[in-house]
């Protein structure tokens, strides 16, 4: 049985991080935005409240919350700053190759650290000259013994620059591709870490954003998160479980831009009357509604689906992809009910257009998730219809007629299906021989 309604402790969970975004979030969003800065004092708030976190296991400490909880906090907090969001929840981020490496004893020395302190963990697979393309990491790691050898850079480092801690995916062998991957926990104090400068970026500027380079930074064997050959699949795991929280991201704006349009509809006059009263502001407003309800519901199941311990890969591509390209939607088409207030500074819709234009690129390009989807689709999935040469599609008048037990023979190339005992010598539409037809 279907069921959609929260639980009281998800309720509450929801209402403690809406509270959050408003009284701490919203205030300054617009300043960060402006200096291009991270607020860390919001940082640690969230921290301090309880929703920086709070999916790391009890047995070390933490609140053990599951997906669907991270995904309510992660759109009450991006319908407040996108930006900011994405530095509270990069927490979530960099833990998840933690959470779901095999090493415990890691598990056992960073989980507490992190949940009984202020202390931030970063995740890098991007590089330089690559995104989504994880297979083709550069970043190499050279055995030593039984330590590693990092030499290389990272790029695209949510919090890189704030963080004290970093899941990095590295290469034993740039050859292997996906077979040479693996992945470390490094302390950004180890000595050869180097820190880029901020990232100068169209939105999202309240997020830190920077490239890390190391030279022979030395990775002791305790810190090992997937050893070579295994770090693919980690990433891998990891993007399953964290693209639902990226749709949370975009659903959380798109709110946003379209309840601002809401306001800005009702109040806004021109032809004697509000433009909410005219059919064409009402239907994009219905979009906007429909979009926003639609993509949050597809994140809800992909949440759900990975806490049920099922594999969420699938639906959480659905989820990413639609919630993401439907928050730059809604959000552009709030700016146009704004009109030329919508394109200035002094209203909030610009922001989140330039926001939500992030979405479709981070933790899989709007491409890599359809490239996800339609190789499922045409290699995966388990069709419910027969195949189109055994579908008799009887338009024939002689179908009417027909004796219990006689044959159909149907055309693979051009549709026709014949009635008798044998198929046709030529198919009297497409002229194919008598080969191409198929007893139906």
């Amino acid at each position: 049985m279907l069921g959609f309604q929260l639980t009281p402790e998800q309720v509450e969970i929801q209402k403690t991080a809406r509270e959050f975004a408003l009284k701490e979030i919203l205030p300054v969003a617009w300043h960060y935005d402006a200096v291009d800065d991270t607020p860390m004092p919001v940082l640690r708030k969230a921290w301090e409240k309880g929703i920086m976190n709070c999916d790391i296991p009890r047995q070390y400490g933490g609140k053990g919350y599951g997906l669907l909880e991270n995904v309510l906090i992660t759109e009450e907090l991006a319908a407040a700053c996108a930006g900011l969001a994405t530095s509270i929840f990069d927490n979530s981020l960099g833990m998840e190759p933690l959470r779901l490496s095999a090493n415990d004893e890691l598990k056992q020395k960073y989980f507490p650290l992190i949940a009984k302190n202020f202390k931030l963990i970063s995740f890098a697979t991007s590089e330089p000259t690559l995104g989504s393309d994880v297979a083709g990491i550069r970043c190499l790691a050279r055995r030593d013994g039984d330590d590693f050898i990092l030499n290389g850079t990272k790029y695209w480092v949510t919090n890189g620059g704030i963080a004290d801690y970093l899941s990095i995916f590295a290469t034993a062998d740039p050859e292997a591709k996906h077979d040479g991957i693996c992945a470390f926990v490094v302390e950004k104090n180890w000595k050869g870490v180097s820190v880029g400068r901020r990232i100068p970026k169209l939105g999202q500027r309240g997020s830190n954003t920077v490239g890390i380079h190391f030279k022979d930074v030395r990775v002791p064997k305790e810190n090992i998160l997937a050893p070579p050959g295994e770090g693919f699949v980690l990433a891998m795991k990891t993007f399953g479980r964290t693209r639902p929280a990226i749709g949370a991201f975009a659903v959380g704006a798109a709110r946003s831009a379209m309840e601002f349009a809401i306001d800005y509809a009702k109040r806004r006059k021109a032809f004697g009357t509000q433009i909410a009263n005219f059919q064409a502001i009402q239907h994009k407003i219905a979009d906007m509604y429909q979009k926003v309800e639609t993509a949050r519901l597809l994140v809800w199941k992909s949440a759900w689906e990975a806490d049920q311990g099922m594999d969420p890969t699938i639906s959480a591509s659905v989820a990413k992809l639609y919630a993401t390209e439907a928050a730059l939607e809604v959000a552009n088409e709030a700016l146009q009910i704004f009109g030329g207030y919508g394109y200035t500074k002094m209203f909030p819709v610009e922001k989140i257009l330039r926001d939500t234009r992030l979405f479709r690129i981070y933790e899989g390009t709007s491409e890599v998730q359809r490239t996800i989807l339609s190789g499922f689709a045409l290699n995966r999935h388990r069709p419910v219809m027969p195949p189109l040469e055994d579908l008799p599609i009887h338009l024939e008048k002689d179908a009417v007629n027909l004796e219990p037990g006689a044959s159909a023979w149907r055309c693979r190339i051009c549709g026709h299906v014949h009635y008798g005992d044998e198929p046709p010598e030529e198919c009297p539409y497409c002229f194919f021989p008598k080969a191409a037809f198929k007893k139906a």
